[in-house]
């Protein structure tokens, strides 16, 4: 998944150490909490070294879990679980779902984004799988290193420029060959990583429920 994720190139990777790249497969598991132990492993790692740690976004979620030394809860996913709530939010709505994270945990629904079905139904998971409120068990801790946080900004018109001519780009280089030799290889399109922008259009755009023009238009949007 190099094109979708644009991954750095093999010349950039090249000029400097870089960590947790190439370490999951796409059809693999891959938590919030095995992210941060990785990353502090990592960071210890670089600064026993006596050199600067660079952590780089990517998702807030997981930034965020490193830089404020979050308490995740460790609950293993329950795939069959999960897959029973998307069947139910695909049937009666997210709505729906995210009423049920309020009647249980009304703390954590005020907190999720009721759109973010992956995010609501992990709360549902943990609450079920330690009959305690997933709010309850989040706390900070802070982590074993000072960090400096540096935050790009640019003109909404400009970002929305930049991110149109990012989507061309991917697909001039061959977006949609990567995702149909992932496809081939069986990852399923209801998978995590292949549910993630840019993949799961061009997915739609493959198994014929979007042309490509509407699949490009729906990543830049």
């Amino acid at each position: 998944m190099d094109i979708g994720t644009a991954k750095p190139s093999p010349e950039e990777l090249s000029l400097v150490p870089h960590h947790l790249i190439n370490i999951v497969n796409p059809g693999e598991g891959f938590s919030l909490a095995q992210y941060q132990r990785l990353a502090y492993r990592a960071i210890n790692d670089i600064q026993q070294r006596s050199k600067l740690a660079l952590l780089v976004g990517g998702s807030g979620l997981y930034v965020w879990s490193v830089l404020e030394g979050w308490g995740i809860p460790q609950v293993p996913p329950d795939p069959e679980f999960r897959h029973s709530l998307e069947k139910k939010a695909a049937k009666v709505g997210e709505d729906k779902l995210y009423q049920q994270l309020m009647k249980v945990d009304p703390v954590a629904g005020q907190r999720i984004d009721r759109h973010n079905i992956r995010r609501v139904i992990r709360a549902l998971e943990v609450q079920r799988g330690t009959e305690t409120p997933f709010s309850q068990l989040q706390y900070k801790e802070a982590p074993p290193f000072n960090a400096l946080i540096i935050g790009l900004t640019a003109d909404r018109v400009e970002l929305y420029h930049r991110i149109d001519l990012r989507v061309d780009e991917m697909i001039r280089q061959g977006l949609v060959d990567e995702v149909g030799k992932l496809v081939n290889m069986d990852y399923d399109s209801n998978l995590p990583a292949m549910s993630s922008i840019g993949y799961k259009q061009i997915s739609m755009f493959l198994k014929g429920e979007l042309t490509l023009a509407a699949a490009i238009q729906q990543i830049k949007f």
